[in-house]
Formats: structure tokens, C-alpha cells, sequence
């Protein structure tokens, strides 16, 4: 996929991210994080604006496929405030996903950032469920070119169904969406851990069944 076109379908989802942004409005043209500052405010300090430089506003990489040798099969590759500090304050963020045949970006949420996902390369099943206690799941297969949402907090997941290497670009109404994974953060792999009897009652398994998945995360 060409670095133009990679690009032409950035612009145009940060497009529509920018007028759902959730974060708050700005109150001046930019805040470029510092990250070097030890003040602690809902996002990120403020840079002096008169060291600002092109740089704080730019990020380069999109044109490379990530690293998918995990257990997933898909890698994600964020441009959020932590990468692209002119982001600071502003409300929107990016990402590039990368799915092998069959991978997955596995069920997650982000509490923060409703998405849109545009395909750039391949075949995507896409889904998310409703609250409780409706738990609809709304699923779909798009091809190179297609366009899905994902509302803010529910959640979602993609997968790769088909036989070549899949891309796709999703932007996000924050500058710092967040990522909960379902499966490690908030069921199995949490630190300290949910106590295994109570996910025996939510899952309605077994105690051998439970402490299994848990070796996994």
C-alpha cells in the first residue's frame, strides 16, 4: 500500500474524528506535551510554545507493516500524544493495524475514543455488542476500502478471513483512547487477580478450567 494512500485515508477518517472528538476542547492553538515536566494535570503539561518545533507535530512510520510473529497475528501501531506530542489536547489519534491470514486484534474496548476503521489491504471480519442487556452483536465483513464504527466503550474485535496479510487504519476520538483487552486485562491476567471463584460463578466452569485460562495470561 502506498505511503499516498495510507495517508489520503488517515486525513480522511481524522476528519471525522475531529468533530466527535471526546477529550476536551483546547483553550489555545496547540499544547505540545512535555514530557519531561513533573506536573500532573488530565492529559499533559503544556511545552513553552516558543520551543515548538515542526517535529512535535509529525510522526513517521505508517508505511511499515508491524511485527504480527505473536499469538494474535496482529500488530498495532499507535500514533497517540505519547508518540506525536503536538497531539496534546486536541482529541483525535491513529493507529495501524497489521492482521496475518487469520489474525485477530482480539475483543477489547476503549474507554475513551469512539473508532472508525477504514481496510487498506485485504478482508476484515469486524464486530462489537451491545450493553447489557440487549448484548447484540453487530458483525460484518468488509473488503479494501470499507468503513466501520465502533461507538465509544463497547466492545469490539477484527479478524483477518483472508488468505493474504490484511491493514487497516482506525482514528480516534482522543488524543489517549486506552485499550482494555478483555481477556488478559480484565478477566485473566489482571494484577492482583480476580479471584478464581468468582470467575467460576461468572463463567459457569470449573475451578480446573478457570485456573488453566489463567496460565495463558
Amino acid at each position: 500500500m502506498a505511503a499516498s494512500n495510507i495517508l489520503l485515508l488517515a486525513l480522511v477518517a481524522l476528519s471525522f474524528t475531529a468533530s466527535l472528538a471526546s477529550d476536551q476542547s483546547p483553550l489555545q492553538d496547540f499544547c505540545v506535551a512535555d514530557k519531561t515536566s513533573a506536573v500532573v494535570v488530565n492529559g499533559l503539561a503544556c511545552k513553552d510554545p516558543g520551543l515548538v518545533q515542526a517535529d512535535d507535530f509529525f510522526f513517521s512510520g505508517l508505511e511499515t507493516a508491524g511485527n504480527t510473529s505473536n499469538p494474535f497475528g496482529s500488530k498495532v501501531t499507535p500514533v497517540t500524544a505519547a508518540q506525536v506530542t503536538g497531539l496534546n489536547t486536541l482529541g483525535i489519534a491513529l493507529a495501524r493495524v497489521d492482521y496475518e491470514p487469520w489474525g485477530i486484534n482480539p475483543p477489547h474496548t476503549h474507554p475513551r475514543a469512539s473508532e472508525i476503521l477504514a481496510v487498506l489491504e485485504g478482508s476484515l471480519q469486524v464486530g462489537f455488542v451491545t450493553s447489557n442487556p440487549e448484548n447484540l452483536h453487530i458483525t460484518k465483513v468488509l473488503q479494501k476500502g470499507d468503513v466501520f464504527v465502533f461507538p465509544i466503550g463497547l466492545v469490539h474485535y477484527q479478524r483477518n478471513v483472508g488468505t493474504t496479510k490484511a491493514v487497516a487504519i482506525a482514528a480516534l476520538s482522543s488524543q489517549n483512547p486506552g485499550v482494555i483487552t478483555i481477556a488478559n486485562a480484565v478477566v485473566f491476567g489482571s494484577k492482583p487477580e480476580i479471584a478464581s471463584d468468582i470467575l467460576v460463578k461468572a463463567f459457569h466452569v470449573s475451578k480446573e478450567v478457570v485456573d488453566y485460562i489463567k496460565t495463558k495470561f
